[in-house]
């Protein structure tokens, strides 16, 4: 996770609370995602770099879900479930 300041993340987390709630399926988060970078693109110009930061946020944000979620859940499920 991008660690921000704690007085930056309210403006966001507001949000993401109501939005967070209404996400059901895989392809309503693939949206608000999808549409999220498009309005990074829009918001900062159509340029190789936005591009390439927009993959590099989300590259970033895979390895970080695994880092501190599933790595340490697939830790646990190795103890319960030894070879």
């Amino acid at each position: 996770m991008p660690y921000i300041k704690n007085s930056d993340r309210g403006q966001f987390d507001e949000m993401l609370v109501l939005l967070g709630d209404r996400i059901e399926t895989a392809g309503e988060f693939n949206y608000i995602i999808t549409r999220l970078a498009h309005k990074y693109i829009e918001n900062n110009g159509e340029c190789y770099q936005n591009y390439n930061d927009i993959v590099g946020v989300l590259e970033s944000a895979k390895m970080e879900l695994y880092r501190k979620k599933i790595a340490p859940y697939e830790d646990i499920k190795e103890k319960e479930n030894p070879l």
